[in-house]
């Protein structure tokens, strides 16, 4: 057995000089050896890298990138019992890794809201539905895709000229994806919305889903032929009779609207309620904030918004905004309130700031040249396209590390209330829809990022109307039993704690 060497005292020298004892050089062989044990003592054990929360982004893009090529590979919704809780569980866990791991109140006040209705769930776990989709289509046009087609994500808004129009209202999960994917959202969201909100049943749920997709052919193939896309706007004087009581029913007079749902006695700032909580004290910050919004985003500011600041906007005060939204929920929102030209509290503007994410649809529709995969600037970009004069103060602006979206929340802003509606007015609004969701679809071209005539591809596309909605109907059929599915696995989960707790990474 060979007995190991031992170490001269220039050797224990360099490891001392190594290490950075003080002292060395006078000390001897020795007395090196003791200061050498001593310090090793002394130091800290390496310390165990922190976990990582598990995320799967890159394995569903690897996913979505095969499919599209062609290749055959299974996608999640082929999954069954465990292994299906599993994926659900994972991706809900990772869409809302932010809000469980800052132990946010209200994301536990969205899974409460999403166990307690399966038109909710639907709503606020697009992830999940997209990654069932993960790369399908491939072949079809690419639109700038609204990303969350359901029916209540259609409503009234104001224009650039502060005039109600019907249309398109959420564009948090904008994406150019396949025109497909918007039908196949929406229509699942009909399925759905028709069995909880208007306790229809199947034959007529089958009905409402046929009248949206031929709603959307119908209006493809007008603006294929006529191609006023850039032309049409759907307002009061012009609307179907349903979307006209809607226009009345959310007309309000902007005074009383800021008095009764958000101002104090005097007028000068926002009343504390249980979802609006002040915080004057940013006021400074959000003006100049504001101020920013208005230059980086070429804001012309409109006469009724401005106030003691001929140049540009004042802000008054700022609030907290709780418990607004479904998939959004547990997300970041501040109302602005901002000074109208009579400066007496009656004609104030009121800007929300609503915190962006990365789209649902990223990484998971088919690789195309005209992706935009930025946060509150891709929003901006889609409510630009899909509403040729829409909301003037629709912008982006970072602040407090994070990215937002900003619009004016107006008095007359408002969707359609769905539990009233009667089976033929179902009928009657799915198609509505079909043909607004046409119509921004075919803006695509105009003023998105797509560089040829869209609206005849899509036509073509689509082949025998026939057969193209029946596809779409089975594929609603099949997704929302599905969704069905998923929402009683979660609600099992939910009840068990799941939600509390992230997936870590460890060696």
């Amino acid at each position: 057995m060979t007995q190991q060497a031992t170490p001269t005292r220039q050797a224990l020298y360099e490891r001392a000089q190594q290490r950075d004892i003080p002292g060395r050089s006078s000390m001897s062989k020795e007395e090196l050896a003791a200061a050498l044990e001593r310090h090793s003592s002394e130091e800290p054990a390496p310390k165990e890298p922190a976990p990582e929360v598990a995320t799967r982004f890159e394995t569903f893009k690897r996913l979505a990138e095969a499919v599209a090529d062609g290749e055959f590979v299974l996608r999640p919704r082929v999954l069954t019992g465990f292994e299906r809780r599993r994926h659900v569980r994972q991706t809900l866990r990772e869409d809302h890794q932010t809000r469980i791991a800052n132990g946010s109140e209200e994301a536990g006040v969205k899974f409460a809201k999403l166990s307690d209705s399966l038109f909710s769930f639907f709503r606020g776990t697009a992830l999940l539905f997209y990654r069932d989709m993960a790369g399908d289509d491939a072949w079809m046009p690419t639109v700038l895709a609204l990303g969350d087609v359901h029916p209540e994500n259609f409503g009234v808004m104001p224009n650039a000229s502060n005039v109600p129009i019907f249309s398109v209202n959420d564009f948090d999960e904008a994406y150019y994806a396949p025109f497909t994917w918007d039908i196949k959202r929406g229509a699942v969201g009909f399925m759905i919305a028709t069995e909880t909100e208007g306790e229809l049943k199947r034959k007529h749920r089958i009905k409402v889903v046929r009248h949206f997709v031929k709603g959307y052919i119908d209006a493809m193939q007008r603006l294929a032929r006529d191609g006023h896309e850039q032309d049409e706007e759907m307002r009061f004087d012009n609307a179907p009779k349903l979307i006209r009581k809607l226009f009345e029913d959310a007309d309000e007079n902007r005074a009383e609207w800021l008095m009764d749902d958000y101002l104090d006695e005097t007028r000068s700032g926002f009343r504390p309620t249980k979802k609006l909580i002040p915080i004057s004290s940013r006021r400074d910050e959000f003006q100049a904030i504001t101020d920013r919004l208005i230059k980086e985003n070429h804001i012309d500011v409109p006469a009724r918004a401005r106030g003691r600041d001929k140049n540009g906007m004042h802000v008054k005060d700022v609030a907290i905004r709780l418990d607004q939204g479904t998939a959004s929920l547990g997300l970041n929102r501040y109302y602005v309130l901002i000074e109208g030209p009579q400066r007496d509290g009656t004609d104030d503007l009121i800007i929300e700031y609503k915190q962006a994410r990365r789209s649902a649809l990223s990484g998971l529709v088919p690789p195309s040249v005209y992706e935009m995969d930025t946060l509150a600037e891709r929003i901006s970009h889609a409510q630009a396209v899909h509403l040729v004069r829409g909301d003037v103060f629709y912008g982006h602006a970072r602040f407090d590390g994070q990215s937002y979206m900003s619009r004016e929340r107006a008095p007359f802003r408002d969707d359609i209330d769905l539990d009233d509606l009667s089976k033929s007015e179902w009928r009657e609004y799915a198609r509505i829809c079909g043909g607004v969701l046409a119509r921004v679809h075919a803006l695509s071209d105009e003023s998105g990022r797509i560089d040829y005539d869209v609206e005849p591809a899509i036509v073509d596309s689509i082949g025998p109307s026939a057969l193209f909605i029946e596809d779409m109907v089975e594929f609603a059929i099949e997704s929302a039993d599905r969704v069905r599915r998923d929402h009683a696995i979660f609600r099992e989960d939910h009840a068990r704690g799941a939600f509390e707790h992230l997936d870590w990474v460890h060696r």
